[in-house]
Protein backbone atom coordinates (compact mmCIF):
# COMPACT_ATOMS: atom_id res chain seq x y z
CA UNK A 1 0.00 0.00 0.00
CA UNK A 2 1.31 3.57 -0.64
CA UNK A 3 1.62 5.81 2.21
CA UNK A 4 -1.20 8.13 0.60
CA UNK A 5 -4.00 5.58 0.34
CA UNK A 6 -3.21 3.84 3.54
CA UNK A 7 -4.13 7.75 5.09
CA UNK A 8 -7.36 8.24 2.99
CA UNK A 9 -8.33 4.87 4.65
CA UNK A 10 -7.06 5.79 7.82
CA UNK A 11 -9.62 8.82 7.58
CA UNK A 12 -12.19 7.21 6.29
CA UNK A 13 -12.13 4.84 8.77
CA UNK A 14 -11.99 7.76 10.99
CA UNK A 15 -14.69 9.61 9.83
CA UNK A 16 -17.21 6.62 9.78
CA UNK A 17 -16.28 5.88 13.57
CA UNK A 18 -16.98 9.41 14.77
CA UNK A 19 -20.42 9.48 12.82
CA UNK A 20 -21.45 6.04 13.88
CA UNK A 21 -21.04 6.99 17.42
CA UNK A 22 -22.52 10.85 16.85
CA UNK A 23 -25.84 8.19 15.33
CA UNK A 24 -25.24 5.62 18.53
CA UNK A 25 -24.75 8.95 21.42
CA UNK A 26 -25.08 12.30 19.53
CA UNK A 27 -24.80 13.36 23.86
CA UNK A 28 -21.13 13.60 25.37
CA UNK A 29 -19.96 14.93 28.64
CA UNK A 30 -19.56 18.63 29.57
CA UNK A 31 -16.17 19.13 28.96
CA UNK A 32 -16.26 21.91 32.22
CA UNK A 33 -18.25 19.91 34.74
CA UNK A 34 -16.68 16.44 33.07
CA UNK A 35 -20.20 15.24 33.46
CA UNK A 36 -21.17 15.77 36.74
CA UNK A 37 -23.89 19.32 36.22
CA UNK A 38 -21.91 21.51 38.91
CA UNK A 39 -18.34 22.55 39.80
CA UNK A 40 -16.74 20.19 42.88
CA UNK A 41 -15.10 22.58 45.58
CA UNK A 42 -13.95 21.47 48.89
CA UNK A 43 -14.35 22.80 52.30
CA UNK A 44 -11.94 24.66 54.95
CA UNK A 45 -11.61 20.81 56.12
CA UNK A 46 -10.63 19.21 52.37
CA UNK A 47 -14.57 17.09 51.99
CA UNK A 48 -16.28 17.06 48.58
CA UNK A 49 -19.09 19.45 48.16
CA UNK A 50 -21.26 20.62 45.38
CA UNK A 51 -20.79 24.19 43.74
CA UNK A 52 -22.33 26.13 41.47
CA UNK A 53 -24.51 24.76 38.71
CA UNK A 54 -22.27 24.40 35.41
CA UNK A 55 -23.86 27.57 33.20
CA UNK A 56 -22.10 25.69 30.05
CA UNK A 57 -24.72 22.78 30.26
CA UNK A 58 -26.96 24.47 32.58
CA UNK A 59 -26.59 21.91 34.82
CA UNK A 60 -27.49 18.65 32.51
CA UNK A 61 -23.93 17.48 32.64
CA UNK A 62 -24.15 16.82 28.69
CA UNK A 63 -23.16 18.26 25.61
CA UNK A 64 -24.05 17.67 21.98
CA UNK A 65 -21.23 16.67 19.88
CA UNK A 66 -19.69 18.91 17.20
CA UNK A 67 -20.97 15.93 14.30
CA UNK A 68 -24.22 16.20 15.75
CA UNK A 69 -24.51 19.82 15.58
CA UNK A 70 -23.53 19.99 12.19
CA UNK A 71 -26.06 17.18 11.07
CA UNK A 72 -28.93 19.02 12.91
CA UNK A 73 -27.90 22.46 11.42
CA UNK A 74 -27.52 20.17 7.73
CA UNK A 75 -31.27 18.35 8.23
CA UNK A 76 -33.17 21.80 9.21
CA UNK A 77 -31.41 23.76 6.17
CA UNK A 78 -32.20 20.68 3.86
CA UNK A 79 -35.91 20.63 5.27
CA UNK A 80 -36.53 24.22 4.88
CA UNK A 81 -35.07 24.15 1.32
CA UNK A 82 -36.96 21.29 -0.15
CA UNK A 83 -40.70 21.94 -1.46
CA UNK A 84 -43.51 19.81 0.06
CA UNK A 85 -46.84 18.94 -1.68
Amino acid sequence: MTPALLAITCLIVVTLGYSGLCAASPFGNCRKCHGWGFAVKTDRKGRQKRGKDCRRCRATGKRIRIGRWLYNRWARIYRAGTPTH
